[in-house]
């Protein structure tokens, strides 16, 4: 059972008030069932989010909380006379403020993401989701003098995943590649690499963890099975500390604070938001 609900409102997409939010419920040891209305621009549909909330609030038997990033005050204005919940008006708080210590006025718009979809930045960040996912898993040896890093370790350590949050994030070209019984049989890494060793960065994971990671997906296999998944671990830590490739642990670890991590690691003039 969720301890609470919470809502994200938002005349945009809502990422702002989702992200912002859960930053916020990260620090509370609870459950929490989350409903997210975006594009809530008009005073109608404001009605709407307020019966929505108010019926939650009476199912529940308590206070839903609810966090805006809501622009157009008319809304936001029909939102906080009707609704039960406990609102966390995120623009009100940081906006206003900082309008009094600039002396500027906000320009209050809707929508910025449509404007971000039209910058350089965007596009590049594009580029570099397409690079990470046709160079995924190994499926391409070309351009990677174009990659900004190339992530290796073995299968299930979380190569994938971290090379398109680095795309998605912070616009990192990113190529990651499998370290596989054949590279340890060699014991080098494989030949497609060698140009590019200043590029690595390693993946490596407790081989207990790896064991159920790998079982959710080949129950019962060898692959799976934690003596093969003490072997590869320790192959491919003694390959990477051969080669001197940097590399850390994602046992305990989320994809933010790997790609954190690497992004000070590879990039250090590059800020980490």
């Amino acid at each position: 059972m969720h301890n609470r609900t919470v809502f994200f409102i938002s005349d945009g997409t809502g990422i702002t008030a989702e992200t912002f939010g859960n930053a916020i419920l990260a620090q509370f040891d609870m459950k929490t069932r989350q409903v997210r209305l975006p594009f809530t621009d008009t005073v109608d549909k404001a009605h709407q989010a307020v019966r929505q909330i108010n019926h939650t609030a009476e199912h529940d038997g308590n206070k839903p909380i609810v966090f805006t990033t809501l622009v157009n005050m008319e809304v936001l204005s029909a939102i906080q006379d009707g609704c039960k919940g406990m609102l966390l008006d995120m623009f009100g708080t940081f906006v206003h403020p900082l309008e009094k210590e600039l002396g500027l006025k906000s320009s209050h718009r809707i929508g910025r993401f449509s404007d971000v979809s039209k910058s350089q930045q965007y596009h590049d960040r594009i580029e570099a989701i397409n690079f990470s996912l046709a160079h995924d898993d190994g499926q391409s040896h070309r351009d990677l003098a174009g990659a900004d890093v190339i992530l290796v370790g073995i299968s299930r350590s979380g190569k994938t995943p971290t090379s398109l949050y680095l795309a998605m994030q912070y616009g990192m070209k990113v190529a990651n590649y499998p370290l596989i019984p054949d590279d340890f049989e060699r014991r080098e890494l494989p030949p497609a690499l060698s140009p590019f060793r200043k590029k690595l960065f390693g993946l490596t994971i407790a081989p207990e963890r790896l064991s159920e990671i790998r079982n959710e997906r080949r129950p019962q296999s060898r692959y799976a099975s934690l003596e093969n998944c003490r072997m590869e671990v320790s192959e491919a830590e003694a390959m990477m500390r051969r080669a001197g490739i940097r590399w850390l642990s994602t046992t305990t670890k989320s994809i933010e604070e790997i790609a954190t991590t690497i992004l000070q690691d590879t990039r250090p003039d590059r800020p980490v938001y």
